[in-house]
């Protein structure tokens, strides 16, 4: 019985703690994933208030917490989403790929982690943050922007290219090699691209059956599927992350609808705590020695990250404030970053990994912002005012599918 009081407090406590802290992040109107990892600290091993009790409960709410942002990404596109960025857009996310994810891997290899810890840090080097960039969009006022749909683009490509990434990297941590790992990696690729081919040809059908009027019987095949699927999914050693976004995916029309109404209270619910979770398992005491590495970085992918978006909207035919402004916009690191980041720290490759993955999202998600603010004036200052006018960037440049998707993500975030 004193057990449960303790639990109900502390978990009482981390709740109240996190919608304050929401809540503030709101009227800075600034991400709260910061301040997120900063309670993790507080309340892990070596912060200011362990916990006890609620720990493993915590820890399950962090797994949910995962699976309901997959799941949600998920649901963001469509199939079709899938194949026809993958056709048109794919010389961008290849460009993306090499510049921001070749720096973390090298500076892995550089600190003597091996090659299974240079691929997750290149992943955590690699993905921006959706969430905080649609909201930076909608807050800058820039959804009717050309280079936005050029933004978006990279961002569904870097989405999609986690369901082949995250079975990668789950195998190779499995295995703690490519040679060990190399059945596993075959098993995981094999079942990842059955069930895309599934949710292709079968995603209708799906979504009828799925289908409901009443909210919660909608919820309830909803979340059941994807809980059942990304367990599946991670006995198979795919990742029940990726199982989660394949579910999203297979969902479309009025179901996919639905379901991200109904679940959207859940999902910010368990990535707050996710997040918390990770920063529980981050000593604050190991983050000084890997702060300058973890500057580095963050130097050096904030100028990759906004070569990547000037190449991009280059290419689109955008001018050079567009281009400028969306490079600076995709600068911002989060969510996906801390995921990649704590499936090695629960694989428990490298002690370290955690730490410098909990400094380089708390640095670029501070700086991102600031970037997609003040990347086009200063950069035309430096170089010029040679890209015409601002109003020449602004009016549709892509389908308006594209442009309406923009919207409602920003809006959702």
């Amino acid at each position: 019985m004193h057990s449960t009081a303790v639990f109900l407090i502390e978990f009482g406590a981390i709740l109240l703690g996190l919608g304050l802290l929401g809540r503030f992040a709101g009227r800075l109107r600034f991400s709260p994933i910061p301040l997120y990892l900063l309670a993790g600290l507080a309340f892990g091993e070596g912060g200011l208030l362990p916990l006890g009790a609620s720990e493993e409960f915590v820890a399950i709410g962090a797994e949910i917490g995962v699976v309901l942002l997959l799941l949600m990404l998920g649901l963001e596109y469509t199939a079709s989403d899938l194949v026809s960025n993958l056709k048109t857009q794919y010389p961008a996310g290849l460009v993306d790929a090499t510049l921001n994810a070749l720096p973390g891997a090298v500076m892995a290899l550089l600190l003597g982690w091996g090659p299974v810890a240079a691929v997750v840090l290149a992943g955590v080097t690699w993905i921006s943050s959706s969430g905080v960039i649609a909201k930076v969009l909608g807050d800058l006022g820039r959804l009717g922007n050309r280079e936005t749909p050029v933004v978006l683009s990279i961002l569904v490509l870097e989405d999609l290219s986690m369901a082949v990434y995250l079975p990668i990297v789950t195998a190779l941590l499995a295995g703690s090699g490519l040679a060990a790992g190399s059945t596993t990696l075959a098993v995981a690729l094999g079942v990842a691209g059955l069930v895309l081919l599934v949710a292709v040809r079968f995603g209708r059908h799906i979504s009828r059956f799925v289908s409901s009027d009443d909210p919660e019987k909608l919820l309830l095949v909803v979340l059941g599927l994807t809980l059942l699927v990304a367990g599946l999914a991670q006995q198979l050693q795919v990742s029940a992350a990726v199982g989660a976004f394949l579910v999203g995916i297979a969902l479309s029309g009025e179901a996919a609808e639905g379901a991200h109404h109904l679940l959207s209270p859940l999902r910010d619910l368990f990535a707050a705590v996710f997040f918390v979770f990770f920063g529980l398992h981050t000593d604050p005491s190991d983050i000084p020695p890997v702060l300058l590495p973890a500057l580095a970085l963050a130097a050096v992918t904030t100028l990759t990250k906004v070569a990547t978006g000037y190449w991009a909207a280059r290419r689109a035919g955008i001018s050079a404030r567009g281009r400028w402004r969306a490079g600076g916009t995709l600068v911002a690191r989060g969510e996906f970053s801390i995921v990649i980041a704590g499936l090695a720290v629960t694989a428990g490759i490298e002690p370290s990994l955690g730490p410098l993955a909990t400094a380089y999202v708390l640095i670029l998600v501070v700086v991102g912002p600031l970037t997609a603010r003040w990347t086009e004036p200063l950069a035309l200052r430096l170089v010029g005012r040679r890209g015409g006018r601002a109003g020449t960037d602004r009016g549709p440049a892509a389908p308006d599918a594209v442009n309406d998707h923009v919207a409602e993500t920003a809006r959702r975030s």
